[in-house]
């Protein structure tokens, strides 16, 4: 406790209250020897309670002649600190002449926990590190020896050569670079041809203001005059005879197999694939000649065909409703635009070559405008009339890759093929939607299809084909001979017609029975006659009598070639095309069907070459 808290008692005598001074050192302090000693350290002193003293006022025994004063207090008090006697205090240090150097303190680095904390250094900051740590050294060291830290001649030792400094700072990779640049200078003036007297060159571009002296060329010339004599000397062989051994001794001599015969007449005509070889030229005469082809079949195509070019819209397409009379209930663009360019290519026209190059041209580019990347080209028609549409699109495109091999056309065409492939249905046929149902109408077009892509070298699956007969035996009637619509319905003279003509380029043979039981029905029950107005069926009853040859043949040819030319519209805006109003089909489809339908019928001669050799 301070004075301030003791009480202030009078009758207390002196002798209880002694004043201790302060401690005062001697005045003449005595030597020091050795080096400074630092202060002891203080120890704290341990509380005593006030119960633990007893109240006296004497001082006890043994105690030395300043004693401790406890003073009492109704508040607990703290122990006062013992005071040490001032012999045991150590003497306080000489004053020095120049304050000793104080050491700075060194830097205390935070605490770390040691995950992510890593510092990163330069290249040398780690040298320069260990460099200030030994100038501290060197530093401590002076002081000790009593020499002072900013004397010159003490810190010449510090002094680093600044060639060393960079050398150890810079990295290998420069020193080697500055190594072998300095090599390769010197190496160049070694190896210089201009010795020690140039030390100095340099260029100056500019036009100068003086004119050029004139330079005097002299004029020479090489002499490369060869003669005559050194040239043939040089060049001329001379013949050595050398033997020669015999090697044709051994040769077996073959046999030639001979060539048959083209027999130009009414008779027969030995043809073979590709199947749309007979459309130009020399072998579409002969075919004309052969089957029986007219001047007014071929007039009739001709009228048929300028007919068909004055429809033809600025797009390239054709429509099945106008601008011509007598249009068809429904449009169907892909189908109008297929067939119409079927006419033009039955003809021998394409796209490169022929007098309506130019309208096939138009044509095709507008239905490969209509094909998406699955290869469908009949979007935009009616339900039930977009695979018809398809196939007939399909056969166009693979007819015209076989006619001319253009490269442009091969991957649409290929598509097209695929998907007329992908939408067989399990039946084996092909009917209104992709891979749902079948009927014969619509398996008969794309069987030609695919037969289009064979004869044009395109990639066709052989299952495919197998398995179209076994949808044309579901349909079947009379163990083959004839057709349904579907099957188990009753067969028709279309059906059968259509029915029969797959079966022939599903390789029936000529001689097949059924095949023939089948064109005798249909000579006697539909015969070609112009007032059944059925051109589908003459359509496909055409083609088959075409293929099989013989009296059947004749006695079809004989009668179409006559009654079908005579139908056609002569005059007027509508010449050259067949009226639709008596059509079984034509009142629906309009005169665009009727006509090309009516087209193809007479482009039979050399339109696909025929399947079988006519046998009479």
């Amino acid at each position: 406790m301070s004075r301030a808290d003791a009480p202030s008692d009078s009758s207390t005598s002196s002798e209880t209250r002694p004043v201790v001074g302060p401690l005062q050192p001697p005045r003449t302090p005595p030597p020091q020897l050795g080096p400074p000693v630092a202060p002891p350290t203080a120890v704290p002193p341990t509380a005593v309670p006030p119960t633990a003293v007893p109240h006296t006022t004497s001082p006890p025994t043994g105690a030395s002649k300043a004693p401790l004063v406890v003073a009492t207090s109704s508040k607990p008090n703290k122990a006062a600190p013992p005071k040490r006697d001032a012999s045991q205090l150590p003497p306080p240090p000489p004053p020095r002449s120049k304050p000793a150097p104080l050491r700075p303190a060194p830097e205390i680095a935070p605490r770390v926990s040691g995950v992510g904390t890593a510092r990163v250094r330069w290249r040398g900051e780690l040298e320069s590190i260990n460099r200030e740590a030994e100038a501290r050294e060197r530093a401590e060291k002076r002081l000790a020896a009593g020499l002072p830290v900013d004397d010159p001649d003490a810190l010449a030792d510090d002094s680093e050569n600044p060639v060393e400094t960079v050398t150890r700072s810079a990295p290998p990779w420069l020193v080697s670079m500055v190594v072998h640049l300095l090599a390769l200078l010197i190496l160049a003036l070694v190896t210089t041809p201009a010795g020690q007297g140039i030390t100095r060159i340099m260029l100056e571009f500019g036009t100068s203001e003086t004119p050029a002296p004139a330079l005097d060329l002299e004029v020479f010339s090489v002499d490369t005059e060869i003669t005559t004599n050194q040239m043939t000397e040089q060049t001329e062989d001379s013949l050595v005879d050398a033997p020669v051994p015999e090697i044709f001794e051994n040769v077996e001599t073959l046999e030639m197999s001979p060539i048959d015969k083209v027999e130009i007449g009414e008779t027969s005509l030995k043809v073979s694939k590709p199947m749309f070889n007979g459309r130009t030229g020399a072998m579409k005469n002969a075919l004309l000649a052969v089957y029986g082809g007219t001047k007014e079949t071929q007039d009739a195509v001709q009228l048929g065909l300028q007919w068909l070019k004055r429809q033809q819209r600025s797009n390239g397409s054709w429509s099945m409703r106008g601008p011509y009379s007598d249009g068809g209930f429904t449009e169907n663009q892909t189908a109008a635009t297929a067939m119409a360019l079927l006419a033009f290519l039955g003809d021998g026209n394409t796209h490169k070559s022929g007098p309506y190059a130019g309208v096939v041209d138009k044509g095709v580019k507008f239905l490969l405008s209509q094909q998406d990347r699955n290869g469908f080209m009949a979007a935009n028609a009616r339900d039930h009339e977009r695979m018809y549409a398809q196939a007939q699109a399909t056969i166009v495109l693979c007819e015209l890759y076989a006619m001319t091999n253009d490269s442009w056309l091969r991957p649409r065409a290929q598509l097209a093929v695929e998907f007329a492939q992908d939408a067989q249905a399990q039946e084996g046929g092909w009917r209104y939607r992709p891979r749902e149902d079948s009927d014969t109408s619509v398996t008969g077009w794309f069987v030609m299809a695919l037969q289009s892509a064979i004869a044009g070298g395109l990639e066709v699956h052989e299952s495919k084909l197998d398995r179209v007969n076994l949808y044309l035996d579901s349909a079947s009637s009379f163990e083959g001979a004839g057709y349904s619509y579907q099957p188990r319905g009753a067969p028709s003279p279309a059906m059968t017609a259509e029915g029969i003509l797959c079966r022939q380029y599903l390789k029936w043979t000529r001689d097949s029975p059924p095949q023939k039981r089948g064109i005798d029905a249909l000579l006697l029950d539909a015969p070609f006659t112009i007032k059944d107005h059925d051109v589908y069926y003459w359509y496909y009853a055409t083609q088959v009598m075409h293929h099989y040859g013989g009296q059947p043949w004749q006695e079809w040819n004989g009668a179409m070639r006559v009654q079908l030319p005579a139908a056609q519209v002569k005059s007027g805006g509508e010449a050259g095309s067949w009226a639709p109003q008596q059509d079984q089909w034509g009142r629906n489809s309009g005169r665009l069907y009727t006509t090309c339908l009516s087209i193809f019928c007479l482009e039979v001669y050399y339109r696909h070459m025929p399947l079988y050799k006519d046998v009479h």
